[in-house]
């Protein structure tokens, strides 16, 4: 259970799953406007979580060839409507780049 995170902290890094590509896939249309880029190829490798009034979660996603993009995303309680925000982008990743919360604005 060592990536199970107490309230308010984060997961440590692991794989992607079914649910997080739908994530990528829910805001996809925000990164490619955010990023002035299509995205061919583009899918979730990797994630951390953080358990608040909702989940906020760093993704990782291969972008094609060597390119990797970070996301910072929202996803709200079902309770409160279960809609997924996109708060940020990184660009210029790469596969080994660490993956980790992004600065709060």
């Amino acid at each position: 259970m060592a990536n199970q995170a107490m309230l308010g902290g984060w997961t440590g890094t692991q794989d992607a799953t079914e649910e997080t590509q739908q994530i990528c896939d829910a805001v996809k249309d925000q990164v490619e406007q955010r990023t002035n880029q299509n995205y061919v190829v583009y899918k979730a490798v990797q994630f951390r979580s953080q358990l608040v009034a909702g989940t906020n979660l760093t993704i990782k996603v291969f972008a094609g060839e060597e390119d990797y993009i970070h996301l910072s995303v929202f996803h709200q309680l079902p309770c409160d409507g279960g809609n997924v925000e996109l708060r940020n982008v990184e660009v210029g990743k790469t596969k080994y780049d660490p993956l980790g919360p992004f600065p709060y604005c």
